[in-house]
């Protein structure tokens, strides 16, 4: 079923759909196919999940775009303003061919679909219509890392959102209670503070915060232990939160703590820092690289530097090396370096920021200090 929970701008996903169809057209491409995700949401404000049954949007290159949908799924798409937004919806029933409905829907058989998509439904797709297939994900993302006025005010609520959450960490996180407990209690408090639900809590105590994608366990916090406490999700327009900070439970446990956490908030300083139009992706991560390899930690920051954010908690622009891609105005991305001592403890510090035309916005403004509980 669809799901609409945020408002509707009808002109933003009126300007998208040509954006997309113009796009398609640069790129070679008779129509996109995209199936129900974060791509769909962008481009016609419903989000939801992929099924059995087929529910595709065809957007042709200059023709009308067709949103092919099961009747029985009909009504969880009638908030959108199909009319308004020149979309026509075409519904079938078990035991009709949607792919031929698709088809019809399209002119030419260069198709461009969701990156995913189901294997179910691309198959067959491909099958019906014949001609060229490829990934609709190098066109999409290309309008969708570079964020409007309405999306960076979304992304900026759910900063906001998730700082509220660190601020009252001293609540949840104490010595004695588990791992578990303490990330059942910061789901719980994610959505008490804007979000729609928690979409990851990880609480990495000790020398689980090691490991950089630790969720949670049964682990007891103990006195001494460097926490590592990385959460998000999102508001209601959909677009998502991430933040991570680190906490220690009174005097840390081991004697390079404070030495060592100095490096990485310097390295993530650095990094937010050197954020303005024009400079590279990679550039952005070498600065924060250098810092922490200068320092002699360089084989502990195993990770990239930061991904991008938006209706997905991970999208385009990615902070990598390797990625040339100069930041533009609007692109909106973690800067999230961290140190990792195996057997031990780890750290991490993460902001989402935005490229500005003049420099860069930190969607959020806790203190980066290593706090003590």
């Amino acid at each position: 079923m669809a799901t609409i929970t945020g408002p509707i701008d009808v002109s933003a996903l009126r300007a998208r759909l040509d954006r997309a169809s113009t796009a398609a057209e640069q790129a070679g491409v008779d129509a996109l196919l995209i199936s129900p995700g974060s791509d769909l949401r962008y481009l016609i404000g419903a989000g939801g999940d992929s099924f059995e049954r087929l529910t595709c949007l065809a957007l042709p290159v200059g023709g009308t775009p067709t949103l092919v949908v099961p009747k029985l799924e009909q009504p969880g798409y009638a908030g959108i303003p199909t009319d308004e937004l020149g979309v026509e919806v075409v519904t079938w029933v078990d035991g009709e061919d949607p792919y031929a409905l698709v088809k019809a829907a399209i002119k030419g058989d260069r198709t461009a679909v969701a990156d995913m998509m189901p294997a179910l439904h691309t198959i067959k797709l491909g099958n019906a219509i014949g001609g060229q297939q490829s990934l609709a994900g190098p066109i999409i993302r290309e309008l969708r890392m570079r964020k409007d006025a309405s999306e960076i005010d979304a992304l900026r609520k759910a900063g906001q959102a998730i700082d509220r959450v660190h601020a009252r960490m001293g609540e949840f996180l104490r010595v004695g209670r588990t791992e578990r407990e303490v990330a059942k209690d910061i789901a719980a408090a994610i959505v008490e503070e804007g979000h729609t639900h928690a979409d990851f809590v990880i609480v990495g105590s000790g020398p689980n915060g090691a490991s950089p994608h630790h969720r949670d366990s049964d682990r007891v916090v103990e006195a001494g232990d460097v926490v590592v406490i990385d959460i998000g999700g999102p508001v209601a327009e959909g677009y998502n939160s991430d933040s991570t900070r680190v906490y220690v439970m009174g005097e840390p446990k081991h004697d390079d703590v404070w030495d060592t956490y100095a490096v990485l908030q310097a390295a993530q300083k650095a990094a937010v820092e050197a954020v303005q139009p024009g400079v590279t992706c990679e550039q952005i991560d070498a600065v924060a690289r250098t810092v922490i390899a200068d320092a002699g930690f360089g084989e502990f920051f195993v990770h990239r530097t930061g991904h991008g954010i938006g209706l997905d908690v991970h999208e385009e622009p990615y902070i990598v090396s390797g990625n040339a891609l100069p930041l533009e105005a609007g692109m909106a991305f973690s800067v999230e370096p961290g140190i990792y001592l195996p057997g031990r403890w780890g750290a991490r510090i993460e902001d989402i920021v935005v490229a500005t035309e003049n420099g860069v916005e930190s969607f959020n403004n806790r203190p980066h200090e290593l706090v003590v509980l």
